[in-house]
């Protein structure tokens, strides 16, 4: 006699998924990403010199990931790869966050729905554009859901604190030091403070350079900082 089966509803299922994606990333340490007067700054707390969250993808956009490095890891390494062939296929100004976004939320969306293990992963996508209303920034939970953010976004660790923060201190023209200390702040919270080897730190930079990504060492953020 065979074992008898055991069914679970659709809607079970999914939300033991969701929970199953929530309580992993939520043990990753946080990262935020904020505009600034002239660019998008991506800050994340990472104590680790080799293992990053926050890398380039083409020209003008950038990645940051939360939750498992592996599979972030992996999906930066796709977005790299789908940037590239378009941009060769057709031109590099046909390169952009929206389509990236989408792109990540079909390949996330169908691990969610039809794989047994979910990814345990939140991304968010940057883009900056040649003036301030043209920036782009993309947050992909977990399942494929794609959050349109305007002016700042934070995904993993304590992230609804951590917005409760930035809304209070953010402004339209915030320089990038500013915009840093902010996030930086936001990232600690009241019971915590965070020094520049706690933190890494990238910067989308507007101007007539092709490349806008650039990448801050320990120096120059605790001069930011200071």
């Amino acid at each position: 006699m065979g074992m008898p089966g055991f069914y679970v509803s659709p809607e079970q299922l999914i939300q033991d998924k969701a929970d199953f994606a929530r309580k992993g990333i939520a043990k990753g340490r946080a990262l935020v990403a904020m505009r600034f007067d002239n660019g998008i700054a991506l800050v994340a707390e990472n104590t680790s010199a080799t293992l990053r969250k926050v890398s380039e993808i083409y020209d003008r956009i950038a990645f940051g990931g939360v939750g498992r490095y592996n599979e972030f890891d992996q999906l930066r390494i796709a977005g790299v790869r789908h940037a590239d062939q378009k941009g060769f296929v057709y031109s590099r100004e046909d390169v952009d966050a929206r389509s990236l976004a989408n792109q990540y939320a079909q390949i996330m969306g169908q691990i969610f729905t039809h794989e047994p293990k979910p990814l345990e992963v939140e991304i968010l996508v940057a883009e900056i554009g040649r003036s301030a209303d043209e920036d782009q920034l993309f947050h992909i939970l977990y399942d494929g859901t794609v959050v349109d953010e305007r002016n700042f976004a934070a995904i993993g660790g304590d992230s609804e604190s951590i917005l409760a923060r930035i809304e209070e201190a953010w402004a339209q023209d915030l320089d990038v030091a500013s915009a840093i200390r902010t996030a930086g702040s936001a990232l600690a919270g009241e019971e915590r403070s965070l020094s520049a080897a706690d933190l890494e730190v990238a910067v989308l930079t507007r101007g007539d350079h092709r490349r806008t990504f650039r990448r801050l060492d320990d120096s120059a953020v605790a001069e930011l900082l200071d």
